[in-house]
């Protein structure tokens, strides 16, 4: 039996490896995409485009209309008349690369033994040749921030593309911020499957002073010079010089707000909720607080039985229309690979109430704001990388969403995955005579 999951286990890893494409080159001939309708993420359309790029950076985002070019302006041209442009979607909070196949235990490295580990390094254990990866690209997610699971404080994660030989030259950003799953008010007594009543968290106000009190040693541990070094103390500096961010986990509203104060006791200079599913009862708070929200995934059933039965679809407009900056994760069943439809979630959004250039920002530059990426991407301004991509249709929605080219810093990426492959080898076989 032993032999027999072996061979299985090294017949599906297999299958990854050989479906992995091997990552673009550089970019080194420059490139202008003509004619498309772009949708630059920051809320704004351009009808007749002109988006161009060199060396991995947009040089040109224009009225095609209103500018002249000279005939060697770029190397290569692509006319994209009848379709849309849209820069990269981001997927936040998300275990991509972490684990490969869940019911076998040494692909899975999301989680680290333990409660207190600020210092875990989530980008070490990042596979970059992993199958769900390439499952992402081809509905235009092509960057994401790797975060770890477990535990009270989880760990340190960071944002990557998605076309790498390996974590170092996946990274954009690395240890962007620090994650806490913060203690609950209630606790449900029963399983997922057969969920029992809310019960009192009793041990709510012992858990929030022990993060208060790691919190304050990580301060004094920083303050004076010690002989002896403690890592974890030592990986929480980052929240107190504002180079990372503290991420919160936490959906009640006493939840955030407690954590809100938290943070500010203890000096933490950014703070992001993850998660949120009552952000909306307090976002007078939140704005005060300069406090964004990454939603969890819209596509799920209300958490209490008195709630709106909507609600999970309306929270990203009732959030976006009180001036809270809003992104969307996906963290939930089949993780992994769901992150191919973080577009559809957003196209969710307009059917209960944004427009879809406020959708878009949701995957984009919204995002690329809550996780300090802003400068370098999520949306189509001349400076920023050239992550972007071409679809035949509306890319938030599902039956029209169909890419032609994608581009990860300048460079063309393959959109084939083991699926298409599939799909040609078995096309190949009823066509033949």
């Amino acid at each position: 039996m032993r032999k027999i999951y072996i061979l299985a286990l090294a017949s599906i890893l297999s299958l990854s490896i050989n479906a992995q494409q091997v990552p673009a080159p550089k970019q080194t001939k420059s490139i202008l995409i003509l004619n498309a309708t772009a949708h630059l993420g920051n809320g704004k359309i351009i009808e007749n485009s002109a988006i161009g790029f060199k060396d991995g950076k947009l040089t040109l985002v224009a009225d095609a209309r209103t500018i002249k070019l000279a005939k060697d302006a770029y190397d290569t041209t692509i006319n994209a008349s009848g379709k849309h442009v849209y820069p990269g979607f981001i997927a936040p909070n998300s275990s991509l690369g972490l684990v490969e196949i869940d019911a076998v235990k040494s692909s899975d490295d999301e989680e680290e033994i333990g409660e207190i580990n600020p210092n875990v390094r989530s980008i070490v254990a990042y596979n970059a040749e992993s199958k769900m990866i390439e499952m992402a690209r081809p509905n235009g997610v092509l960057m994401a921030q790797i975060t770890p699971r477990g535990g009270r404080i989880s760990g340190t994660s960071s944002i990557v593309q998605l076309d790498a030989w390996n974590w170092e030259s996946a990274v954009i950003k690395e240890n962007d911020g620090i994650h806490v799953n913060f203690p609950a008010t209630f606790k449900r007594s029963g399983s997922r499957y057969e969920p029992g009543v809310l019960e009192t968290n009793k041990e709510y106000s012992k858990q929030l002073e022990e993060l208060n009190t790691l919190l304050m040693n990580s301060k004094a541990y920083l303050g004076a010079e010690s002989k002896d070094r403690n890592l974890i103390l030592e990986a929480s500096k980052g929240l107190f010089d504002g180079s990372q961010i503290l991420y919160v986990h936490a959906d009640e509203a006493k939840q955030i707000i407690d954590a809100i104060q938290l943070a500010k006791d203890n000096g933490v200079q950014k703070m992001v909720i993850v998660g949120g599913y009552e952000a909306y009862k307090i976002a007078d708070v939140l704005n005060k607080n300069k406090i964004g929200v990454l939603l969890k995934r819209v596509h799920d059933l209300p958490e209490k039985d008195d709630d709106d039965v909507n609600l999970p679809y309306k929270l990203a407009k009732l959030l976006t229309d009180k001036g809270v900056v809003v992104g969307l994760e996906n963290t939930g069943a089949h993780e992994r690979m769901n992150v191919r439809n973080l577009p559809f979630y957003a196209g969710t959004c307009v059917a209960y109430g944004l427009d879809k250039e406020q959708a878009l920002q949701l995957i984009t530059s919204n995002t690329a704001k809550l996780l300090g990426i802003d400068a370098q991407c999520g949306s189509l301004e001349t400076g920023k990388d050239a992550t972007l991509f071409i679809s035949e249709g509306d890319a938030l929605d599902m039956r029209t969403n169909k890419l032609t080219e994608a581009f990860i810093q300048g460079r063309m990426i393959s959109l084939d995955t083991y699926q298409t492959k599939l799909n040609q080898k078995y096309k190949g076989r009823y066509n033949q005579k």
